[in-house]
């Protein structure tokens, strides 16, 4: 292991990760595992690249030395980025199951008992049938969750990197409502949150925000599609900042114009829901638990709102397609899972569906301590409610092509121009 001091975290937490999942080989009965998932991949070694659409894989030993086989290209991130001394790039005219199966075999590991994660995205089944096929002297065990055991539980250093990306969420949130009005598209405030987490530091998360506006707020992960936002409507906005791939998330509602009151009640149920959240979970309950306490809260309302998700998940790292860590563990009925400290969850005690056509949100990370939980957010859960003020426009939808022509100045309008152009002297 190179030892290097521009790393994300210091040398020794990357050393105790290893170590710790070495462990876990070993209680597995294994000599070595294939880890291709990007998150874990980051996890053990800070290597990151948007270019997965490539195979990568760290391998890990039980003893000796991690190596990675990569894309050429990718190479230049392990060198860059981590602490991995040996890699085993492939062409892109190359194969990269046959470059993993001949590392397996140059480093004394084709005849062994080897853990690889069966349920990632990024080892997809054809790829998986060659290594069974053309790794005959080897045992392949699914070892899928072997480093998400580690994952699970943040350290100080994690939690501390994690306000980091607290800090982008909220800028990116602040900057969000402060956009939001009547007669704006959903696209510009969109574009005004993402500004706003890149000016605050944050890094570019593996979802953009989610802007909805009116009735597109009951559309389920919605991003914005140009709809111009209309007198006397709200918005949803739900932002995921990032830090070094760690994400913290939020959801936030502005109305324009005064709250109904079913936007009120909506508004006192779900901080009525993170406020129990926050004096009664603690280390020792369990994830159902948890989803019951939020779940009974939002059900007992007269608004016609319904909770029809889990209500939070684990979040940590996350590379595209999403920005949780929910199949670690989710807040949700029936699940086992036990808190422990170091936990991270967002929860999430949004209501779908008030009054028939509308969805609300206020949501917050939060970390397991000691004896409790504490949010990584400051900034009010309130709705923002703005005045109903504004030009909104005739259509739903902004004519993306017209947008980009410049309006032609007829004769007239351009003779007026050269009139007071020459008479400014400019």
């Amino acid at each position: 292991m190179i030892k290097r001091d521009d790393m994300t975290f210091p040398p020794e937490e990357y050393e105790r990760r290893i170590a710790e999942l070495r462990e876990r080989i070993a209680q597995r009965h294994l000599d070595a595992v294939v880890i291709s998932d990007p998150e874990n991949i980051m996890y053990l070694t800070d290597y990151q690249t948007t270019g997965y659409s490539f195979f990568q894989a760290l391998v890990v030993p039980l003893e000796k030395e991690p190596f990675m086989i990569t894309r050429a290209l990718e190479e230049s991130n392990v060198i860059a980025r981590t602490w991995v001394d040996l890699t085993r790039p492939y062409p892109d005219t190359g194969d990269a199951m046959q470059m993993l199966v001949d590392a397996l075999r140059e480093f004394g590991l084709a005849n062994k008992r080897i853990g690889y994660e069966r349920n990632s995205y990024f080892f997809p089944a054809y790829h998986q049938d060659v290594i069974h096929t053309t790794l005959k002297d080897g045992k392949l065990l699914d070892c899928f969750g072997i480093v998400e055991e580690g994952r699970i539980c943040k350290s100080d250093v994690e939690i501390e990197l994690m306000k980091k990306a607290a800090m982008a969420t909220e800028a990116g949130m602040q900057a969000g409502i402060e956009a939001c009005r009547a007669g704006v598209t959903e696209n510009e405030i969109g574009a005004a949150v993402s500004a706003g987490m890149f000016r605050a530091g944050g890094e570019p998360p593996a979802v953009m925000p989610y802007v909805t506006s009116g009735p597109r707020t009951m559309i389920g992960h919605a991003t914005w599609e140009g709809r111009v936002v209309q007198p006397g409507e709200h918005v949803f906005l739900e932002v995921g900042g990032c830090y070094r791939r760690y994400h913290t998330a939020m959801m936030r509602t502005v109305q324009l114009g005064e709250l109904s009151d079913s936007m009120y009640k909506a508004q006192e149920i779900m901080k009525h829901a993170l406020s129990a959240v926050h004096k009664i979970v603690q280390p020792g309950m369990t994830v159902s638990d948890v989803d019951n306490l939020v779940r009974n809260i939002i059900t007992e309302n007269d608004i016609g709102a319904r909770l029809i998700t889990r209500s939070g998940y684990s979040i940590g790292i996350a590379f595209p397609p999403s920005w949780d860590e929910g199949y670690i563990v989710s807040l949700k009925q029936g699940e086992s899972a036990v808190l422990k400290k170091g936990m991270t969850f967002h929860l999430i005690p949004w209501m779908w569906g008030i009054d028939g056509d509308k969805t609300c949100g206020i949501s917050d990370t939060i970390y397991i301590t000691d004896d409790g939980c504490e949010s990584f957010f400051s900034m009010d859960r309130d709705f923002t409610v703005k005045p109903e003020e504004g030009q909104a426009a005739k259509g739903d939808f902004v004519e993306l092509d017209s947008a980009r022509k410049k309006p032609k100045k007829s004769a007239d309008s351009k003779a007026n121009t050269d009139s007071q152009e020459t008479v400014g002297g400019k």
